[in-house]
């Protein structure tokens, strides 16, 4: 090892490179030699060198004491252990060698483990050192891999030698220190005091030695002897470390708006339903001085991540400021709403009524938009066009209304509610409730190609799916709230003024009636788009109907105007089913969902420890049977040989294991989301449960049915917008 040729890596192998160069500087290695890369490798195993054998048996003896010291013979190929890749743990490694002829198996079965399950042979070295007797062992990052932090350090340790932590075995004791080795947090707690402070600090000490060595953060794997001497086995590049938000990142969170955008959107939904809400809501923001209006100008306060809408929690004021006495020492919110002051007082007495009037105005712009089959091209453009502007006017209006106005009594979806009972005991069916009760839409989301879905009846497991009937048509007032052919689909209008042949809906408070406007212009949008959709792929270009999703707002009404669509609009498909947003989250670099950590221990029963960031849904699976096409491998330790399975896997669970084994190396390295120490797991979580995973939080649960049935829906609605309107004549 203290040969210069030792130090190259196509010579020695990484393993062996990286430690003969941290002899060199000095820090604590093993004494030991290399069997080099190349044929000569294979003749010193005994291959047919007569005089290369004998020298290896010479390096043999002088190590191991003419065989009274045991061995560990270990892999050191180029490919492993580098800045890009480790393949931890899928090259062999045999302890406690002793005896020659041992030796010389050993030394053939590193060789062999060069055979990858992909039929490659990797180059292969073979490192020779002393077997270590430790006390203590274990692996420790210079950075934390985790949480993405620098600044920090991580340490897992156990009783004796490193292996068993790596191997996933045991989980060990994992320290979170400072760069100068302060202890900032250990789980679970050490009662006995596996690593005391003076070893933290050496561990530190020579995490900092390694750094300056080899010019960044080491994954290292040490050990500390009976008379307490550190020890390096391992030391190699971190090669996945967590994403992490920048520093005064947005704290975002679906909460405020996941009642009314629950799904997953396509990106014209998103122009269609997320920008004027986010335009409507900084507008009520300004008026009542709750945010900067600089700020509220350059951030929006409600955005789209991976198609899921979520708002800013600071802004909406559904999450603390980052430090209260600062914030009541702040002069320029007080000053802000001392200038709203006096507008939100008027405002008070004035938003039913100005609420009543905006109402009525949309009602009315209901009740005379006709059919859509019948609009001609700028008339539906137009159309759209302002039920995008009437958005942000809803929006504004309901969002004031619910700061400023007494609680409703009533709800719309409460009505909905009655509505829907009622109708169904008269023995109307599903298929046409929308038509007898326009208030029900109060009840499911918007979606320009989901069937509406709408609540079960007591004792049913789910509501009938409702195709929306005559996607083209959208008829007045007096006609949707008559007795109206069943071909003929309806878009209702105002809940005060019924026909005379249908039952009044009960007058709703000012809020709640924004609030069923908003759906039900949105319904209107929706039956816009499809008409829209038909038109163009009757004029050649979309294809399919069902990929008018995939377009924004602006590339839309230029396809609708003109005629053209983007160059690369054959190419776009549609987005996969992601998991649900967490309740609190921040974006790190590229838009990588991170999830706010809760403040203080605790969490969901059995929770575990994220090791590897991201979120994740999909079907639990246990490694045998048919494979599904989204498994979370859900297993009681995360055993090396596991590793092949891990490309293509949407989440791994254990029930132990440590963030810095092996597996949860090469599980950041693949960016698959990662969760450990989850109690009974394999008994809780059997294949075929639909899950989600938090490699962040370590959050594990499974899936409400109407989040397994998302998938369903999403695959279903290619075909709900390809489909021709019920009753069209044409």
């Amino acid at each position: 090892m203290s040969d210069q040729r030792a130090a190259r890596i196509p010579f020695a192998g990484s393993k062996a490179a990286h430690l003969a160069r941290a002899a060199l500087a000095g820090l604590p290695v093993l004494p030991g030699f290399v069997v080099p890369y190349g044929d000569w490798a294979d003749k010193r195993a005994g291959h047919g060198d007569r005089e290369g054998l004998e020298g290896l048996r010479r390096a043999w003896q002088e190590l191991s004491a003419d065989g009274t010291r045991p061995l560990v013979v270990r892999s050191s190929s180029p490919q492993e252990d580098t800045q890009e890749s480790s393949l931890a743990g899928q090259f062999a490694s045999v302890l406690d060698v002793q005896g020659w002829h041992e030796f010389r198996a050993a030394v053939r079965t590193v060789l062999d483990s060069a055979h990858r399950p992909d039929g490659t042979v990797a180059p292969m070295a073979v490192l020779v050192q002393p077997m270590l007797a430790a006390r203590v062992g274990g692996v420790m990052f210079g950075a934390d891999p985790v949480d993405g932090r620098t600044d920090r350090m991580l340490v897992s340790a156990v009783r004796g030698g490193p292996d068993s932590l790596v191997s996933g075995e045991q989980p060990g004791t994992s320290y979170w220190l400072s760069r100068w080795g302060r202890l900032l947090r250990t789980e679970p707690d050490d009662p006995e005091g596996l690593l005391g402070a003076d070893g933290l600090r050496r561990l530190a000490r020579l995490a900092r030695q390694a750094r300056g060595v080899f010019g960044g953060p080491q994954d290292i794997e040490f050990g500390f002897d009976a008379s307490g001497q550190l020890w390096l086995f391992q030391s190699r590049p971190i090669t996945a470390m967590a994403a992490r938000p920048a520093r005064g990142a947005r704290l975002l969170g679906p909460g405020p708006v996941a009642e009314t955008l629950p799904d997953q959107l396509e990106p014209l939904e998103e122009d269609l339903w997320v920008a004027p809400m986010a335009r409507g809501l900084a507008a009520a923001l300004d008026i009542g001085g709750t945010a900067p209006r600089r700020q509220l100008r350059s951030l929006p306060v409600v955005t789209a991540v991976g198609g899921r809408a979520a708002a800013d929690l600071r802004l909406l004021g559904a999450a603390p400021p980052h430090n209260r006495w600062l914030a009541l020492l702040n002069p320029a919110p007080g000053a802000r709403r001392l200038a709203a002051a006096w507008r939100v007082g008027r405002l008070t007495a004035a938003l039913p009524g100005l609420a009543v009037d905006l109402v009525a105005d949309v009602d009315r712009r209901l009740a005379e938009t006709p059919s859509a089959d019948r609009l001609t091209r700028p008339d539906l453009v137009s159309t759209l066009r302002w039920t995008r502007t009437v958005l942000v006017s809803l929006h504004a209006q309901e969002a004031l209304a619910g700061a400023l106005l007494p609680e409703p009594r009533a709800t719309a979806a409460g009505t909905a509610l009655a509505a829907l009972t009622e109708a169904r005991a008269l023995g109307v069916p599903d298929d046409r409730m929308v038509a007898a009760q326009p208030v029900v839409l109060a009840l499911v989301a918007p979606g320009l190609g989901r069937e509406l879905r709408l609540p079960a009846e007591p004792g049913h497991a789910e509501g009938t799916p409702t195709t929306r009937q005559g996607a083209a048509s959208t008829t007045t007032l007096t006609t949707a709230l008559t007795d109206t052919p069943a071909t003929v689909d309806t878009l209702p209008a105002l809940d005060t003024v019924p026909a005379a042949s249908a039952p009044p809906l009960p007058s709703l408070p000012p809020r709640e009636a924004l609030r069923l406007r908003i759906r039900w212009v949105q319904e209107l949008q929706v039956r816009l788009v499809r008409e829209a959709a038909r038109r163009l792929v009757v004029r050649g270009g979309l294809g399919e109907a069902s990929k008018v999703g995939l377009l924004r707002w602006r590339e839309f009404v230029e396809a609708l105007e003109h005629g053209r669509l983007p160059g690369d609009f054959k190419e776009r498909l549609p987005r996969a089913v992601s998991a649900p947003l967490p309740d609190a989250f921040r974006l790190a670099e590229g838009g990588t969902v991170v999830a706010e950590r809760p403040v203080g221990k605790g969490g969901s029963e059995g929770a575990g420890q994220g090791v590897s960031g991201g979120r994740a849904a999909g079907t639990a699976w246990d490694g045998t049977g048919t494979r599904p096409a989204d498994p979370v491998l859900v297993v009681r330790t995360l055993d090396p040989a596991l590793a092949p399975l891990l490309p293509g896997l949407a989440g791994l669970v254990a029930q132990t294991g440590s963030p810095l084994s092996h597996l949860a190396l090469l599980a950041r390295e693949f960016g698959l989301p990662t969760v450990v120490g989850t109690t009974d797991a394999v008994r809780r979580f059997p294949s075929g449960s639909r899950l989600t995973v938090d490699g962040t939080t370590g959050d594990v649960h499974v899936r409400e049915p109407e989040e397994q049935e998302q998938r369903e829906e999403r695959q279903g609605q290619r075909q709900v917008l390809g489909q021709a309107p019920q009753g069209d004549p044409r």
